[in-house]
């Protein structure tokens, strides 16, 4: 693809003194990088539906708090990451105080953690994470998560900046920090401002809700966070017709998972059947050798100790000690989804 002509970012406003409501309103008037995955259906932390709700400023029913730690971890060692990739890389970074907007396509927004200065006088973009510690099987081998990814690409088309790197920290030691480097892909970045500019026209400005296409548990959990908990009182709802081909699909489903839910446990029962010949066998050892040829096979039957509580000890825990059953017991909502047919005749 050849070269494009440079165009600069358009300033929108100074985040200088900004508060976090006005931020948050800034960020009702565009796509922002953090939002770009999840209108692809690419993000592993809410969907399309859950941006669109946002831009219209339709408020949650349910505000789900469960990941502010993270938030905060991230938010407050940002300055922190970027020093570190600074030290590392003996590479000059400094922090916008800007919020831009693409030259070309205005609903395109950039709130940026920092601009680098390299050594040929140009600039890149660093965007800053943090992340547990069991998550760098993710960044292995050079790689960045998807979301990640599209989000610095989302930053270089706004900023119309061909570098951008992505630092992450897992823990408290210099080996626990890893940075990668990400080049401008034109072809992918204009893939990624057809499928937002698609999103902001058709979906947000004619204030049509997108499909969810994500993976069942994040609908669920963002049907929930937009309709509320559930209640026992309310009308059934009528289902338009149209919809008997998913009815009947899943109804087909169903008896297909019954079929082999079957074989599994004839299977699982045979399992069994063949593993209590050498349970009695070991009697009270936990373990059992056979050699054949050149082949040895370990068998163990092995102890597993669980301490739990149970409905009796809950119910004496609740009624002698309410103080710290309250403390300690919580209840959760979940729903148990069903269908069935009946015939109403003619």
């Amino acid at each position: 693809m050849s070269a494009k002509m440079k165009q600069s970012p358009v300033v929108i406003a100074s985040t200088e003194n900004m508060t976090d409501a006005e931020w948050h309103e800034y960020r009702r008037k565009g796509i922002g990088g953090s939002d770009a995955a999840a209108i692809l259906g690419l993000s592993p932390f809410c969907t399309a539906r859950d941006i669109y709700y946002e831009k219209i400023g339709a408020e949650p029913k349910i505000d789900d708090e469960q990941n502010w730690v993270a938030k905060q971890v991230g938010h407050r060692l940002e300055s922190l990451v970027g020093e570190i990739f600074s030290r590392k890389t003996d590479l000059k970074i400094y922090k916008p105080t800007d919020m831009y907007t693409h030259a070309k396509y205005p609903f395109m927004l950039a709130n940026i953690d920092y601009l680098v200065e390299m050594l040929d006088g140009t600039q890149a973009v660093l965007e800053c994470k943090t992340a547990g510690y069991n998550s760098q099987d993710k960044w292995a081998d050079g790689a960045v998560p998807m979301q990640y990814e599209i989000q610095v690409r989302h930053y270089m088309a706004v900023m119309d900046i061909d570098t951008a790197f992505c630092a992450c920290l897992f823990d408290n030691n210099d080996s626990d920090f890893v940075c990668r480097r990400i080049d401008r892909d034109r072809d992918y970045e204009d893939n990624i401002i057809a499928q937002e500019q698609h999103f902001w026209q058709e979906c947000v400005e004619k204030q049509i809700e997108p499909p969810y296409k994500e993976k069942s548990e994040l609908i669920l959990e963002s049907i929930r966070r937009h309709t509320g908990n559930a209640d026992i009182s309310a009308p059934a709802v009528t289902v338009s017709d149209t919809h008997v081909g998913e009815i009947e699909k899943y109804l087909e489903l169903r008896e297909r998972k019954l079929g082999l839910d079957r074989q599994s446990n004839a299977i699982d029962e045979e399992m069994k059947y063949l593993s209590t010949l050498f349970i009695d066998m070991m009697g009270i050892a936990c373990t059992a050798v056979c050699k054949s040829g050149a082949k040895e096979y370990v068998i163990t039957y092995k102890p597993v100790y669980t301490e739990r509580i149970n409905k009796d000890g809950l119910a004496a825990l609740k009624t002698f000690h309410p103080d710290i059953y309250d403390r300690f017991v919580s209840s959760t909502e979940s729903r148990r989804f069903s269908v069935s047919q009946k015939n109403i005749g003619a």
